[in-house]
């Protein structure tokens, strides 16, 4: 019992010899996070005012608050004892180690400063690569690139892999062609159908006149001349013209009474009469 007591004794001496210390480094630890927050939500505001793109400023926002939370934590635990060469023999022994742990998350890190300096895209820009991602940039983090596909998914790109792709940019351009395939029957008149397709086409007030809406024969195929349609469409109206614009041709070719061919044969059946 008089060991116990004995042991009871130290343990309460060197605790209360190291409350203060513990005190003060919670204390810094609280007031630190508060400061924290402020220089950030200070920093946010400063961005948005001088209009730095959201890409830029959100991926120095992560590094910055990453940094000083590092920075607070080692504040903290100096002021609890814990020597400073402590944390110095630690990186120093861990950091091998840490750096073949992390070889995708470096690569990533170096992937979104390679996006923030070159620029092949940002915020709100609609992408692909050739990961087969594709969606419309909502994020660009120290690690990871959030996009939000058509569907409303959630996609979170490494940087690293989508740096080192090739992206297709489709916020970059003003208009896009579209291109496609309609068949008419060998009996229809080649030049009537382009005449009429030409017409509803220019009578679109999303397709563009310049460059202008393009047909020409594309192959004699089995069933039918196959027509190649090639418009120019403003990017903002895009996919709506791609949705209407197979039905706009269709309608346009049953008015003229030109016919879309379905695939048939013709079966010849020769009779045998040396019976």
């Amino acid at each position: 019992m008089e060991k116990i007591s004995l042991g009871a004794e130290a343990f309460m001496e060197t605790a209360l010899k190291a409350f203060p210390q513990v005190a003060v480094g919670l204390l810094i630890l609280i007031v630190g996070t508060y400061v924290i927050k402020l220089i950030l939500n200070t920093l946010r505001n400063r961005f948005e005012k001088k209009n730095l793109e959201k890409s830029l400023s959100g991926f120095l926002l992560s590094m910055i608050k990453a940094i000083l939370y590092i920075l607070l934590l080692i504040t903290v635990a100096t002021k609890m004892g814990i020597e400073m060469t402590v944390f110095t023999a630690m990186f120093a022994s861990a950091g091998l180690a840490i750096g073949l742990a992390l070889q995708g998350s470096l690569s990533n890190f170096a992937g979104g400063v390679l996006i923030l300096l070159f620029k092949p895209f940002k915020v709100g820009d609609y992408i692909s690569n050739t990961g087969s991602t594709e969606g419309t940039v909502e994020r660009i983090d120290l690690l990871y690139t959030t996009l939000t596909t058509a569907a409303g998914l959630k996609v979170f790109s490494p940087n690293g892999p989508l740096a080192n792709s090739v992206i297709t940019n489709y916020s970059e351009i003003k208009s896009r062609r579209y291109d496609f395939v309609v068949g008419i029957s060998y009996n229809a008149n080649i030049k009537e159908a382009k005449e009429v397709l030409l017409k509803a086409l220019n009578a679109h007030p999303a397709i563009l006149d310049t460059p202008a809406p393009n047909i020409f024969v594309n192959s004699l195929a089995d069933s039918s001349v196959n027509l190649n349609v090639r418009v120019w469409i403003g990017n903002d109206d895009f996919w709506n013209v791609v949705f209407e614009v197979q039905q706009l041709v269709k309608e346009a070719l049953d008015e003229a009474n030109i016919e879309i061919p379905f695939p048939q044969r013709d079966i010849h059946i020769v009779s045998d009469n040396t019976k």
